[in-house]
């Protein structure tokens, strides 16, 4: 399992068909910027389209924690952008994550409730 950043779509121009989920999240400002809902739709038809679960997660500074990327931490990197990251799985291993499985089938569950785009709330440490 490897995480890509959307903003060069590298996963979907490279192989498309490794890519099983996208992360689409903000911070509570961040949820009113028009621009960015906007994106996020344009976003959430090209992964239905393309069956590519979604998952909304609120709290960016926790994701980027969770995700070790140095943003918020001290780290010298320069942050990355995490409003979308892809989650591809190659096609030589097949679910073999079973924590990847785990939130396929959680994004599964919530389409069958009427809930296509999930939202986890990540709490602050």
């Amino acid at each position: 399992m490897t995480l890509e950043d959307l903003a060069g779509d590298k996963a979907t121009e490279r192989d498309p068909d490794s890519v099983v989920l996208c992360l689409l999240a903000t911070d509570e400002v961040e949820d009113q910027d028009i621009t960015l809902q906007i994106h996020f739709t344009l976003i959430q038809a090209f992964c239905c389209e393309n069956d590519i679960s979604i998952l909304r997660v609120t709290n960016m500074s926790r994701l980027a924690e969770i995700l070790d990327t140095g943003v918020g931490s001290g780290g010298t990197a320069e942050p990355l952008d995490l409003h979308c990251v892809l989650i591809t799985n190659p096609q030589a291993s097949p679910w073999k994550d079973s924590a990847l499985s785990k939130v396929i089938c959680f994004c599964r569950e919530s389409r069958f409730l009427d809930q296509w785009v999930p939202v986890i709330n990540l709490p602050e440490r």
